[in-house]
């Protein structure tokens, strides 16, 4: 059975990008080392495949991709390995390091654009270190794929490099319990899954409840962001309409968000790696039979407009959202048709098809 290390830079139990490609990876007979780290408030995580999770001294910033990227390189260079998975950019320089010295084959999985992300907008020189890594490996790589065709475009457009396409979505609902979850939400609930950081909205869409009657938002995650947007929420006595959720494992989430009414994306646009998102959790709310309202940008405009699941934001000024609001929750039933359309299309079944494609062409 062939060893394949798959390497990323997170503490795994809510990368669920990361689980269904291992997941399909173990399908095809590969024995499946996930490496990632482990945080003081990471969740505990069992899989049916292999997993490693460094403690690290450093948790962000120069210290921590030094100090990940070092123990990353020691790893891959004393365990068996016949492939290796690279996922995103702070992870590949071991990666192609190691992939060079035995001669085997890599794989690169650009969930985003990483030196485009928001927190080195104003970074330069830093974005700088980032986007030169980039220009170096990344043609070099012949296995790769990415989140979005407008990443694809980008890559093709800058460094002539061709990526396949895998989007992010979820398994295919088939009968949901919803039954299994000890969280119940109010009736309206309005339902925000992700990361806690800068430049997704979450400040707006707090601010917009403050316009809206008979509605609860419901927040689940963690980030840089978290005691800023709680405080927030305290200061401005919307402490009985705004709940925060944490961390909540996949199998879990699943359950919590089919008893949502509205499901929101609504990211700014900083940063071209924000201007081409196309986040999980659209996927998600879609599987769950949720509608969404999600940011006038492109990939996500595309998705809304393709099978009518949802509206665009054309103003990000929260008492004209509290109205678009409230007009999705009294159309809410209107959208169900297409959302289960669109649930039979977009689910992992269909597209680990061409992920299957990419592993069996490995030479």
């Amino acid at each position: 059975m062939k060893r394949i290390i798959v390497s990323v830079t997170n503490d795994l139990t809510t990368d669920q990008r990361v689980h269904r490609i291992c997941t399909t990876l173990t399908s095809l007979n590969y024995d499946v080392l996930l490496v990632g780290r482990k945080l003081k408030n990471s969740l505990p995580i069992s899989r049916f495949y292999k997993t490693k999770r460094f403690s690290l001294l450093f948790n962000k910033g120069f210290l921590f991709y030094a100090e990940y990227n070092i123990r990353l390189f020691l790893l891959l260079l004393f365990n068996r390995k016949n492939i290796l998975l690279s996922n995103d950019i702070d992870t590949l320089i071991p990666n192609y390091i190691v992939s060079k010295l035995f001669d085997m084959p890599l794989i690169f999985d650009s969930h985003e654009l990483f030196s485009e992300v928001p927190e080195l907008v104003n970074r330069p020189r830093v974005k700088s270190f980032w986007q030169k890594i980039e220009a170096v490996l990344i043609p070099k790589i012949k296995y790769k794929y990415t989140v979005c065709n407008s990443i694809a475009k980008y890559y093709k457009d800058i460094y002539n490099t061709s990526f396949e396409v895998i989007r992010n979505t979820p398994m295919k609902i088939i009968n949901l319990d919803d039954s299994k979850s000890a969280i119940s939400l109010r009736k309206n609930a309005i339902i925000y899954q992700g990361a806690l950081n800068k430049g997704r909205g979450l400040e707006l869409i707090i601010e917009t409840m403050l316009y809206i009657d008979n509605a609860f938002l419901y927040i689940i995650g963690d980030g840089d962001l978290t005691n800023k947007l709680k405080l927030s929420v305290h200061q401005l006595k919307l402490t009985e309409k705004v709940f925060f959720l944490g961390k909540i494992l996949p199998t879990d989430l699943q359950s919590i968000t089919s008893k949502a009414a509205i499901g929101i994306s609504i990211e700014e646009d900083l940063g071209l790696n924000y201007r081409f998102a196309l986040p999980n959790k659209l996927f998600d709310y879609i599987q769950a039979g949720v509608p969404i309202l999600v940011s006038d940008l492109p990939e996500m405009k595309q998705l809304v407009n393709q099978y009518r699941i949802g509206e665009i934001i054309v103003d990000r000024n929260p008492e004209a959202i509290a109205k678009m609001i409230k007009l999705m929750l009294e159309k809410r039933n209107s959208y169900q048709n297409n959302l289960e359309i669109a649930a039979n299309e977009l689910n992992w079944e269909k597209e680990e098809v061409k992920l299957k494609e990419i592993f069996n062409s490995i030479d």
